[in-house]
């Protein structure tokens, strides 16, 4: 016989080991649906806090870490600038970091540099990132109880100091004067606030009019906040090297450098299940992005009009160039032409960093588990386009790459 929760309570079965296990199945069946349920509450919650950092994220987003390996030649170009060989402690600060799987190597590359030129030199490691971030999976990775992309930097390195702060980047996460290098990689594209719905889309790229206006607003004013709270951490001397998302030069942008509009394909799947009758006309409203992808020339506006608040805190900006990372998923099919395993393992990172928002879109009214599974549904549609028609989709990366010093 099945309960109210779906599960079996036949006890028929002699033995009061039997019925033990069958008891135990049946506290972890209920512990595992209601901590399901509780996962969903706490990601439902108002914008911005959108994005829930899961344990194994570096691995679901694979392609953000092939990005920070590919920008570690930069950031290590960046030490080689600055003056190491001093006797207080050398601090790193890696912002938006999710579990840390995607940055280890960064780091480890970044430590050894610093004890070649300063091999007695103490380095903090600070990791910081929304207070919901995962923390006990960017610790578990750290000491290695959870898996990595590699052994942690933690068992080869003495006096090397791992500690996080749970606040965001539009903060001030450490103490005045106290970062020598400062490193962000696809992070500071989220808004601290969704300055409105977008009519007919799900994401910036798509706005128009007064909608797109109050967007570029709000990137611009967010943008000069992150530089203003870097300026005040910052040591005279030292570096920022941030990545992050943007609209190139040829007007490319993330999921959008060939084939299938990914932003489109989002707006376009949730605009079908409105027409169904499966979600509101609010709901499908709410389904807003607070994202912002800035242009090269919106990056170096405050770094080069000498009346901005960031330039008169010392900050300069050394160097600005995008780059266009292939999406690891679609490389891979155009290798193993296998549609199912391309769908089954591309969809998961589109659902990583979006998820979180489809949910708060939804009614409150409607219980966790079916918002849970509308949501599935919306994944499981997508999953199957791509199952049925391979060809264009991918998330190609789009970034800026971006070198700022702090004047001496």
């Amino acid at each position: 016989m099945a309960d109210e929760n779906g599960l079996n309570r036949d006890h028929s079965s002699p033995g009061r080991a039997g019925v033990a296990l069958r008891y135990l199945r049946t506290v972890l069946l209920l512990y595992a649906r209601r901590s399901r349920e509780r996962r969903i509450q706490i990601i439902n919650t108002a914008q911005p806090d959108n994005v829930s950092m899961r344990s194994g994220y570096w691995l679901a987003t694979i392609g953000t870490k092939n990005v920070i390996d590919g920008a570690t030649p930069l950031v290590v170009d960046a030490l080689k600038r600055m003056q190491l060989s001093r006797s207080d402690t050398f601090c790193l600060t890696d912002m938006g970091c999710a579990d840390g799987g995607s940055s280890m190597s960064l780091v480890r590359a970044c430590i050894e540099h610093v004890r070649e030129q300063a091999p007695e030199r103490q380095i903090s490691i600070v990791y910081t990132d929304q207070p919901r971030n995962n923390y006990n999976a960017l610790f578990g990775i750290l000491h290695g109880i959870e898996e990595g992309p590699m052994p942690s930097y933690l068992d080869d390195f003495d006096k090397v100091f791992a500690t996080a702060s749970g606040s965001s980047f539009y903060r001030q996460m450490v103490p005045d004067n106290s970062v020598d290098l400062g490193f962000s990689s696809t992070a500071m594209h989220w808004l601290s606030r969704k300055p409105c719905d977008i009519s007919g889309h799900v994401q910036a790229i798509g706005a128009k009019g007064d909608e797109l206006a109050a967007f570029q607003r709000q990137g611009h004013s967010d943008w000069c906040t992150i530089l203003e709270q870097r300026a005040r951490e910052m040591r005279p001397g030292g570096r920022l090297v941030l990545v992050n998302f943007c609209k190139d030069e040829q007007g490319r942008f993330l999921g959008n450098t060939e084939g299938v509009h990914m932003f489109d394909a989002f707006r376009d799947l949730w605009c079908q299940f409105a027409d169904e009758g499966r979600i509101s006309a609010d709901e499908y409203q709410r389904m807003t992005l607070p994202q912002y992808y800035n242009s090269v020339e919106e990056f170096s506006a405050p770094l080069t009009d000498t009346a901005s608040a960031a330039h008169q805190a010392g900050l300069r900006l050394e160097s600005i160039e995008t780059r266009v990372v292939e999406c690891p998923f679609k490389a891979d099919f155009l290798k193993h032409g296998d549609a199912e395993h391309f769908a089954t393992n591309y969809v998961p990172t589109l659902r990583s960093w979006t998820e979180s928002t489809f949910h708060g879109a939804l009614d409150p009214a409607r219980s966790a588990v079916e918002r849970t599974r509308l949501i599935d549904a919306y994944y499981q549609r997508y999953a199957d386009n791509v199952r049925a028609q391979p060809d264009g989709h991918g998330m190609d990366y789009v970034h800026a790459y971006i070198v700022i010093r702090k004047e001496d």
